[in-house]
């Protein structure tokens, strides 16, 4: 469907998730593709199934890691066509923003939003040695695109990519560089594996929540990523790809256990089976 032949791509976080379906995408479109992975398990096991993908351990939120790696893709690849920013993580920080320490906004902001800045600056001169049709996609949220109580660092850090992808969208649009984002909805990733902790009582539920009745896939994201990094969307910059099964589109209505729609809450726990402490409730 995607012919990338010729082409040169990093991806950030390429080991898992989202990451890795987007690696294994572009590879079959016939890419070069570079990826910069943290753990060193998940690097190994991509440098053994992906013979010819360079893979280069280091940490997208230091600034050395990444300088060394645009040096190394640079060696490599000359220049790139493709930059995909992948990585993110709540990192399991669910808490009143009240709560929220100084380290927690620091780890949110460093592996949402900062290392997005990052990798960007330290890759545009490499995209403008392919450029023009160059391109940049940047893994968002929906919860960058609407309110998540308890998650107020990690949807700040989310609609600021929205921001800063419409931003560079002007400013690398004299180079032919196109600058766009996807926002996923939950996806069924290693790091966050819905299914296995959702009740299976609550799992017939799933259709009244999420209109196409299932879970996101990684498959589905790097669908929408490949798109945004083809001549099929050549004429699309500073926009977002929402991905989500119809989630946003439904704006808190839902269908209730007789399959009618409602924005009432009948629910009774949050539907995936544990508890989320709130110190601001004393009952």
């Amino acid at each position: 469907m995607f012919d990338f032949k010729n082409k040169k791509v990093l991806v950030t976080g390429g080991g898992v998730g989202i990451g890795r379906a987007t690696v294994d995408g572009f590879v079959k479109g016939g890419a070069q593709v570079a990826t910069i992975e943290i753990n060193p398990e998940r690097a190994a096991a991509l440098k053994a199934e992906q013979l010819d993908v360079l893979v280069i351990e280091g940490d997208v939120t230091k600034g050395e890691d990444v300088a060394r790696a645009a040096k190394e893709v640079e060696a490599k690849f000359g220049g790139i066509d493709i930059l995909v920013n992948n990585v993110g993580d709540f990192l399991n920080i669910v808490k009143p923003f009240e709560y929220m320490s100084d380290e927690d906004i620091s780890k949110l902001y460093a592996y949402n939003l900062h290392h997005v800045f990052l990798v960007t600056r330290a890759f545009i001169p490499l995209l403008k040695k392919n450029g023009p049709g160059a391109s940049i996609t940047t893994v968002s949220s929906v919860e960058g695109f609407r309110g998540i109580p308890n998650g107020s660092v990690y949807a700040a850090c989310k609609a600021g990519i929205t921001g800063f992808t419409q931003t560079l969208a002007l400013e690398l649009a004299q180079y032919g560089i196109r600058v766009n984002l996807i926002a996923p909805e939950t996806t069924e990733t290693p790091q966050v594996p819905v299914s296995a902790i959702m009740p299976p009582e609550n799992k017939k539920y799933l259709p009244n929540w999420i209109p196409l009745a299932r879970f996101g896939k990684p498959e589905d994201m790097a669908s929408g990523i490949m798109f945004l990094s083809s001549e099929h969307a050549s004429w699309i910059t500073g926009t977002a790809l929402h991905i989500n099964g119809g989630v946003l589109a439904a704006a808190g209505w839902y269908k209730d256990t007789g399959g009618v729609w409602t924005n009432l809450p009948i629910v009774t726990d949050n539907g995936l089976g544990f508890k989320i402490t709130n110190p601001l409730n004393k009952s």
